[in-house]
């Protein structure tokens, strides 16, 4: 089996940089944040409030699918993945992708966002994640993590339900 690549998903702010890098850390595996694989034109349009439409997205995750196919070792990446045809884009070439979809409430991820200063995705656009929002299937075989509570509770429930082994255990 090759190196595994965990792709950690879900809606801005439902704290995938955060636990991917954790995560990532906690492993001792390359990490890698989808969101700089976006052009410049993309980052643009979402700094405007402007929601990205599929053409937009496209290159941003051929870009990321590439990363990953490219990956000599272990790695997580984050990346929204919001639709079931984006998923299958970044699964090509690593059918052996395995998804960890951070589950959350639109109100608990909007408070998120709201305390969050400094990343380039506003909080109005929201509701046009939760709008494009398709939930993996069962046939994705993902790993559905509720992001309630603490960071590290949820990178420990990660590791606990893979059975990945932490750097140094």
């Amino acid at each position: 089996m090759r190196n595994p690549i965990l792709l950690v998903m879900g809606v801005s702010g439902s704290g995938k940089t955060t636990i991917g890098a954790m995560l990532a850390g906690r492993l001792g595996w390359t990490y890698a944040e989808a969101d700089d694989f976006h052009p410049p034109a993309n980052v643009e349009k979402m700094h405007s409030g402007i929601p990205l439409n599929d053409d937009d997205r496209r290159p941003w995750l051929e870009a990321t699918a590439n990363w990953m196919k490219d990956q000599q070792g272990p790695g997580v990446v984050t990346s929204s993945a919001l639709k079931r045809r984006y998923r299958d884009i970044l699964r090509q070439g690593r059918p052996d992708l395995r998804l960890v979809y951070l589950d959350g409430s639109q109100e608990v991820i909007g408070k998120r966002m709201a305390a969050r200063h400094g990343h380039f995705f506003p909080k109005q656009l929201l509701d046009s994640q939760f709008g494009d929002l398709e939930p993996p299937e069962p046939d994705e075989n993902p790993l559905i993590v509720s992001i309630d509570g603490p960071p590290e509770r949820v990178v420990q429930e990660i590791i606990d339900r893979t059975g990945l082994t932490p750097r140094g255990a």
